[in-house]
């Protein structure tokens, strides 16, 4: 075990150093390096596991700290796989950023087009809709008007029909039309009349 131990450490020690190289590269042969890391990365996760078995072997006075070793070489190596991925991360953010920017200053703004249009068809025909509608209920209540007021001239004209009889009823007819409201007060309150 001691001395795949040394080994996966010593490389522990490698990818540190070689995490350095990826602030000083270029930026062709960032892959590489990126690529490399992450290989030695895997094989380190592999050789863990192969430690992680070995260290359970280990005799029972032993065992404890080898299993300490190897967990302390785990956490080593996702720090540096967290380290790798954060780069990758902040590589990749800055270079859509410079994507971004190079298309703004290569784009060449011009004027709008002088057949601006803008989409109201939906718009319009809510509002003829509702236009329809509002002369609707109108006609609907000039409607119920003049239903209403067919129904006070018939109520009118049987009032006047039953108080005077049938004989005088076209007479009180033109009489309720000439006079209007005033007639129609006198014949249905009769008691203003007898003052």
């Amino acid at each position: 075990m001691e001395p795949l131990y040394q080994q996966t450490h010593k490389q522990v020690h490698e990818v540190q150093s070689h995490m350095g190289r990826l602030e000083t590269a270029d930026k062709q042969s960032l892959d590489l390096v990126e690529n490399e890391i992450q290989a030695s990365i895997d094989q380190i996760f592999s050789r863990l596991e192969r430690l992680e078995i070995l260290s359970s072997k280990e005799p029972p006075n032993k065992r404890q700290n080898a299993k300490l070793r190897v967990d302390q070489l785990k956490y080593d190596v996702q720090h540096l796989q967290t380290a790798l991925r954060n780069f990758q991360h902040q590589r990749y953010a800055r270079e859509q950023q410079e994507r971004q920017r190079e298309e703004l200053l290569s784009r060449t703004f011009t004027t709008n087009d002088s057949d601006t249009t803008i989409p109201m068809d939906e718009s319009l025909q809510f509002n003829s809709s509702l236009q329809k509608v509002h002369h609707g209920m109108d006609d609907l209540i000039g409607g119920g008007h003049s239903i209403l007021e067919g129904l006070r001239a018939q109520r009118l004209t049987l009032k006047v029909g039953s108080l005077l009889g049938d004989r005088e009823k076209a007479s009180c007819f033109a009489l309720i039309q000439q006079f209007g409201t005033c007639v129609y007060i006198l014949i249905t309150c009769p008691q203003i009349l007898m003052f």
